[in-house]
């Protein structure tokens, strides 16, 4: 069984033929869903629409190395994940943070941080410094194990794992100061707003 629909088909072979009328509605498709993804990587709407747009293009260059009989989301949020990480390396000043004994020792239970909106959630992201924020993006919501977020990002397991916790006390800490009055609903909702479409 195919994991795209047959309109879905056509316009990326159409894309392969190098039609602008395909990447054009290939564009259409995918906005949102792009935009979901970018936006958790970004500090503001126009950075995502960069991230956006540079991952469309690296689609329809790269289109002819797409496996039809897979699923173009998983492709394609893969690519947006590397183009966030690739536009950080180049705009941005990441300061890695090698772990501490404060880091290594400190406990505290993700249940302080499991209770948020998903608006709620994306504005506490976006007050996270940038290693917190892909750390925390890459572990929490796209599952890489810290060796691979180490590899990914050039750093050791170990620092992965102290950004981690480092990115949940300020979004714990966040959350105390700025919602804590408010309605909310669990992370896990978070979880499946953000991959509700990858299958």
């Amino acid at each position: 069984m195919q994991n795209i629909s047959e309109i879905e088909a056509e316009i990326l072979k159409g894309c392969k033929k190098g039609k602008l009328k395909y990447q054009e509605q290939l564009y259409k498709q995918f906005y949102s869903y792009g935009m979901s993804i970018s936006l958790r990587y970004a500090y503001s709407r126009e950075e995502s629409l960069e991230i956006l747009n540079d991952s469309f293009l690296k689609v329809f260059n790269n289109i002819d190395s797409f496996d039809a009989e897979k699923s173009f989301k998983a492709w394609f949020r893969r690519i947006i994940i590397n183009t966030s990480i690739d536009y950080y390396r180049k705009t941005k000043r990441i300061i890695f943070v090698e772990p501490s004994e404060y880091a290594k020792n400190e406990i505290f239970s993700q249940s302080d941080v499991d209770n948020l909106h998903v608006e709620d959630l994306l504005n506490l992201l976006n007050a996270l410094p940038e290693i917190y924020r892909i750390t925390f993006n890459l572990y929490e919501i796209e599952g890489y194990k810290h060796e691979e977020i180490a590899e990914i990002l050039q750093i050791t397991a170990s620092t992965s794992r102290s950004n981690l916790t480092r990115a949940k006390k300020m979004l714990r800490e966040a959350y105390q100061n700025q919602y804590s009055n408010k309605k909310i609903v669990r992370m896990e909702n978070f979880y499946s707003f953000n991959k509700q479409n990858t299958n």
